[in-house]
């Protein structure tokens, strides 16, 4: 009767173990669409780790890691590309700041 048991027991531990395996493989297509997705957008858009990660409602260290990390391994050309725009708006965002904060204060004074 103790074997009996203990198969059962190794049965559904085989189950738990295969349905682990599905969701992870499920998961991993999950984060490689998003990165993709969020590679598309950046590029499309020319737009910033913010402004990615607002559209697609995450963090924007989930955007960093998912553009600068994971992306390199599924497409190292698209990696290099999104760089390009991301290096491209690090070096201009001291002059967007200065622009939304000219625009605030304009803003202000009109009323």
């Amino acid at each position: 009767m103790t074997s009996r048991k203990s198969n059962i027991s190794f049965f559904n531990s085989y189950t738990v173990i295969s349905k682990l395996k599905e969701w992870w493989f499920e998961m991993k297509d999950y984060i490689e669409e998003r990165v993709l997705a969020l590679a598309d957008y950046i590029l499309t858009n020319n737009a910033t780790v913010r402004a990615a990660a607002a559209k697609f409602k995450v963090s924007k260290s989930t955007v960093h890691k998912d553009v600068t990390e994971r992306l390199q391994e599924i497409s190292p050309s698209m990696a290099v590309q999104v760089k390009a725009v991301l290096d491209l708006n690090k070096s201009e965002r001291h002059i967007r700041g200065g622009q939304a904060t000219k625009e605030k204060y304009l803003h202000l004074h009109r009323q």
